[in-house]
């Protein structure tokens, strides 16, 4: 963490003491609440509101002003795939809390199987994807692209997991598969200030201005699968273009190669 970070025995006490008790109460109270709902209410709608409730009493509690940026750029009357960056678990409360209209979010499989969350994801339409089988991985990208055609945008962390020092990271390129199969358009999206609120295996919040920056849409009308890798590169570019013009971070982490999930007979 930069120096200019580092915490101080107030932060700390502030955090242990108000910040992370109030968001553990926001989050058994309207958790429970928003997994009630789902028994009364198939749509989401519910769920969607009482997620984005919790998400501004997050942000409010960690005492970070918040803005959006390029709202204009969206198209709502087509769904599409949102992508952002992922170094901080703030990372769904900016989500929930700036898009405005309901989403499914894709997530890793483990969060599926810890008890509560994991009914509480599934009965909420989120898509579990395993990245450790193939097979399994391309059921799940195939059922998200299904969600995306049924009209449900669909907001997806291509890195694949946190980053430990902010920085973008390489993308997993099977979240773009269900884009083509979908032949849906990718929003790029960067998220700012929430790697400097709460890194990665801390649990000391930071108040700091929160930016999610949205950026314009990239068709993939009449793409194939065969076009994943270059597809991946494109979107790559375009967040860590928003990303670096916004924060303070000034040396990116080399690109490295795409990874790709499927393979040619699965295209």
């Amino acid at each position: 963490m930069p120096p200019h970070r580092q915490a101080t025995l107030a932060t700390r006490l502030a955090s242990y003491l108000v910040r992370n008790p109030l968001i553990g109460l926001y989050t058994l109270v309207l958790g429970s609440l928003s997994l009630a709902s789902s028994y009364f209410d198939r749509s989401g709608r519910w769920q969607h509101a009482l997620a984005r409730l919790w998400s501004r009493l997050i942000l409010w509690t960690c005492g970070s002003p918040f803005q959006v940026y390029g709202l204009e750029r969206l198209d709502l009357s087509h769904p599409a795939i949102y992508a952002a960056n992922h170094s901080s678990a703030l990372d769904i409360p900016v989500l929930y809390a700036g898009l405005p209209f309901q989403f499914r979010i894709m997530a890793k499989q483990e969060l599926f199987k810890l008890p509560i969350l994991g009914s509480h994801l599934k009965r909420s339409g989120q898509i579990s994807i395993d990245r450790t089988d193939a097979r399994a991985s391309l059921r799940s990208l195939s059922a998200a692209a299904q969600t995306i055609r049924a009209g449900m945008p669909l907001v997806v962390f291509p890195e694949g997991g946190r980053s430990t020092d902010g920085h973008m990271q390489p993308f997993l390129g099977g979240t773009f598969y269900a884009a083509i199969k979908a032949q849906a358009p990718i929003v790029p999206m960067a998220i700012v200030g929430a790697f400097d609120a709460l890194p990665m295996n801390t649990f000391t919040i930071h108040p700091t201005r929160f930016e999610l920056h949205i950026g314009d849409p990239i068709p993939t009308e009449g793409l194939v699968s065969r076009d994943m890798e270059a597809l991946s590169a494109r979107v790559h570019q375009a967040m860590s273009e928003l990303f670096y013009a916004h924060t303070q971070l000034t040396t990116p982490r080399p690109a490295g190669e795409v990874e790709v999930e499927t393979t040619k007979s699965e295209a």
